[in-house]
Order: structure tokens, then sequence, then C-alpha cells
């Protein structure tokens, strides 16, 4: 689980309409949008802002982005939704064991090159 984290991005509406593809099948939606000066700020979240884009400061490199998924199922759909909504795969979902033996992730990367991924934890 994470609090929130937040990544600046260079095209805020793309990224707006991957991240709302992609993080549905997690049970993420937009919780909140608004305007912080010239910037867009958009925050998705399940029960409040968890993950936040905004187009305020030039993107970071090197990022990465674990969101819990709660089964395998959750894993799989985040990866074709991201697919699907114009990312780039990174591994596609499988189990891990380097990680861990119920290791059970999907990476991808968004339309800035982030690594994103999916991780489902519990047994099959």
């Amino acid at each position: 689980m994470i609090d929130h984290l937040a990544l600046d991005v260079t095209d805020i509406a793309r990224s707006r309409a991957f991240y709302a593809a992609a993080l549905a099948p997690l049970g993420f939606r937009i919780v909140a949008e608004e305007k912080d000066g010239d910037a867009t700020v958009v925050m998705f979240g399940v029960e409040g802002p968890e993950f936040v884009i905004a187009d305020k400061d030039r993107p970071g490199e090197a990022n990465h982005v674990a969101f819990r998924a709660d089964n395998r199922a959750q894993v799989d759909a985040f990866h074709a939704a991201a697919m699907e909504a114009g990312g780039r795969d990174h591994g596609p979902p499988g189990l891990r064991a380097n990680y861990g033996p119920t290791y059970y992730a999907a990476f991808v990367f968004d339309p800035d090159g982030f690594n994103i991924e999916a991780v489902c934890h519990a047994p099959a």
C-alpha cells in the first residue's frame, strides 16, 4: 500500500487518460483535479488521494511506483489495461521468485517512461 505518491509528467492529458485506464482494474479513480497556478494536478485513489500526477515540474528519471493488488487477476487486468492505454511492456504478469515465492507482478512503462508495477503478494 502507498499512502500517496506524486509524479510530474510531460503531458497531463495523455497521462491522465493512461492512469485512469491502467489503474481502474485496481479500484483507483480520479478523486480530485485542480489547478495550481499554470499547473494541473490530478489525484487518483481508492479511498482518497493516493497517487498524484501534475505538470508543474520536469519529470524525474528512474522513478518506480508499485501499486498493491488484492489478487493476481487484478495484476493481469492492470497490465492489459495499461498496454491498451498506450503503456510499453516491461514485464508481463507472472511470478517473480527472485522477489519472493508469491510475488506476482506486472511492469509497464507509462507515457513518460516511468516503471509502473502492480503486485500481489497473496498465494494463488
